[in-house]
């Protein structure tokens, strides 16, 4: 039986109309919103335990240990910021799972697989990307930015602009360490093979030399750092898609 055949059941789901379609998106929205604001409700109690955990970073270069704030609302503000981040992490499982719930209908046995173990490890290394910039990336960019040029000078970082600089790293180290997931599911789909990513390695550096120089903060440091876990992620991404082609051959060998 063709594994991409599909049953009436999923046919008919296919067949829906553009109103029920619309219909099934509203429902999963919502439900994805309530999730998340639920995540939000739960994190906003500790919210001052993982701000103090986000400020870790640059506090041994601060004079007195604690961010400053220049407005009256600004602290609180930058809570409501954190508890909304660690309740779409939070919630993400759910929200996930709504999403998956919306677009399965449309997906074949085969591609309902490949999708599973894409949401599963595009989060597990978009987390892992998060942990590389918090305990690699920011303290060795601030332990250069913050001493460089003698000790004379104080820094005055207010929690505005240190929120935009921690999440920007953090969102960019976690799109970085998703790039074998991608290549990988473009390489199951046969759009690259691993012949291809070699005899493109040269351009795909000067790519990643180009993204990290805008992605980066604007340090000569940070563009390193991002630089070369993107390369590595590279030569991952080639080692990966190589054995899902030797694993497809062999099946191929042991159907003919």
């Amino acid at each position: 039986m063709n594994p991409n055949l599909n049953s009436p059941a999923q046919e008919e789901e296919k067949n829906m109309s553009l109103i029920e379609h619309l219909g099934e998106l509203r429902f999963r929205l919502t439900r994805m919103a309530y999730g998340i604001f639920f995540g939000t409700c739960l994190a906003w109690g500790f919210s001052e335990k993982l701000f103090d955990i986000i400020r870790k970073p640059i506090q041994p270069y601060l004079p007195n240990g604690g961010l400053v704030y220049t407005g009256p609302i600004d602290k609180f503000m930058a809570h409501i910021k954190i508890a909304f981040v660690a309740g779409l992490v939070l919630s993400a499982p759910f929200w996930l799972y709504q999403l998956w719930k919306f677009i399965a209908p449309a997906l074949y046995r085969n591609e309902k697989k490949m999708a599973t173990g894409f949401i599963f490890f595009g989060t597990l290394q978009f987390c892992l990307g998060v942990a590389f910039s918090y305990f690699v990336a920011l303290p060795m960019a601030f332990h250069f930015l913050m001493t460089f040029g003698g000790d004379t000078d104080k820094p005055m970082i207010t929690i505005d602009s240190y929120l935009g600089f921690f999440t920007q790293t953090a969102i960019v180290f976690g799109l970085t360490f998703e790039m074998p997931v991608v290549i990988s599911l473009l390489g199951m789909m046969g759009l690259v093979s691993q012949r291809f990513l070699r005899d493109k390695r040269k351009y795909a550096v000067v790519a990643i030399s180009a993204i990290s120089a805008i992605a980066a903060p604007p340090d000569a440091l940070s563009m390193v750092l991002l630089m070369v876990p993107l390369w590595v992620m590279y030569e991952v991404s080639i080692i990966i898609v190589g054995l899902f082609e030797k694993k497809k051959a062999l099946s191929e060998s042991f159907e003919n």
